[in-house]
């Protein structure tokens, strides 16, 4: 959006506990370059009984932080804020005052919140559409759909993915399920909201051209899995 933006971020604390020093090391050197004890530890210098019991301390500290939503907003939000100054040429505070989060408890709290953020571009009226919103994860999603999967391969995937794509996590909703709720909830109106979906507008499905059929096996496909009990829970905050 044109002053905020939001966020669905899942969190899985124990993660970290199963990781490595060299891979709680190696993760925090992608983000930052580290204390210097640090940077000689992983250029294979030789460190004293008093250095390793000091990087045993810094490994600590990094690992806390790796699951730590503070941490990952300040990661976030410290580049914004620099690139935004240097562009405005001038100093100081750049958001107006610390994140705000909410817990989602339940696969449809999930759900529900993911709907409010690839909706809000066109519930405040700067696209027509959600696959026409420049910052969506909605949009991002059919974009890396429509890439070489290679790229996936090889650097991994930005999104979670939806329940009928391959992944070990994924989201408890199908991606065609998905899109069609995007579609509906669009284009109801809400009171103090401006935009959304023209009735005249085509079903999502038509304008992205998947099949009536697909859809429907996949419809077919998730209530069975409903009735199953298959889904997996997507604890999120």
């Amino acid at each position: 959006m044109s002053n905020h933006y939001h966020l669905v971020v899942k969190l899985v604390p124990d993660r970290a506990k199963k990781w490595s020093d060299d891979e709680v090391l190696s993760r925090w050197a992608a983000l930052y370059r580290g204390p210097l004890l640090m940077q000689r530890y992983r250029e294979g210098d030789a460190l004293s009984p008093a250095e390793q019991d000091g990087l045993a301390s810094i490994v600590s500290v990094f690992r806390k932080r790796l699951t730590s939503l503070s941490w990952f907003m300040k990661c976030l939000n410290e580049p914004i804020a620099r690139q935004a100054n240097r562009e405005d040429s001038c100093t100081g505070h750049f958001w107006e005052a610390r994140f705000r989060s909410q817990a989602l408890a339940s696969d449809r709290a999930v759900i529900a919140a993911m709907a409010y953020v690839d909706l809000n571009p066109v519930r405040a009226g700067i696209a027509q559409t959600p696959e026409e919103s420049a910052f969506t994860s909605l949009r991002a999603r059919l974009e890396e759909a429509a890439r070489d999967s290679r790229r996936n391969r090889l650097y991994g995937r930005r999104l979670m993915p939806f329940a009928d794509e391959l992944g070990a996590e994924a989201l408890p909703i199908r991606q065609q399920e998905y899109l069609r709720l995007i579609d509906i909830a669009g284009r109801s109106a809400l009171r103090g909201k401006r935009g959304r979906i023209s009735r005249r507008t085509d079903p999502i499905l038509e304008r992205l051209g998947l099949s009536q059929d697909e859809w429907v096996e996949s419809a077919i496909r998730f209530e069975s899995t409903i009735r199953q009990g298959d889904l997996r829970t997507a604890k999120s905050a």
